[in-house]
């Protein structure tokens, strides 16, 4: 149901946007929050601006519903996202070498220049593992898509 007139339906943008009230801004922001137990002390600190040639009162107004309804699809995807374990699980493999080995010790500030250079000589045969960024980007974009 459109509540304002010539107001188109938001639509997903995809990663290269730089449409300040496209998704892929939102989903990122709403799942660390949920991730974090939610808002418990506060809200969004959230603001809007007209752009281009909109320079009526209403422009704003407009461009303040557009933006929360990226925040609330942002939400609603996100836990789903939450729900289902599939996005944490593949984060969690992308930087799992963060939390054990030489990765850890960097995390926690153990690892200076003398520490990684010792490590870099002595293993010669360092395997790299791709990030799988296109896989994360498309799961993203398919809770974003079918939600």
């Amino acid at each position: 149901m459109a509540y304002f007139k010539n107001i188109d339906r938001i639509e997903y943008e995809g990663a290269e946007s730089d449409n300040p009230l496209a998704f892929k801004y939102y989903n990122p922001a709403m799942y660390e929050v949920l991730k974090a137990g939610g808002f418990t002390t506060g809200g969004l600190n959230f603001d809007a601006k007209v752009r281009r040639g909109s320079f009526e009162p209403i422009d704003l107004v407009y461009a303040h519903i557009a933006g929360m309804d990226a925040f609330a699809k942002g939400f609603k995807t996100a836990y789903k996202m939450l729900s289902d374990g599939r996005f944490g699980k593949n984060i969690a493999e992308r930087y799992k070498s963060y939390s054990e080995g030489i990765g850890k010790e960097i995390v926690e500030g153990r690892a200076d220049f003398n520490t990684l250079s010792k490590y870099a000589l002595e293993h010669d045969n360092i395997v790299n593992t791709s990030g799988r960024q296109e896989a994360l980007e498309s799961l993203l974009n398919s809770y974003i898509l079918n939600n």
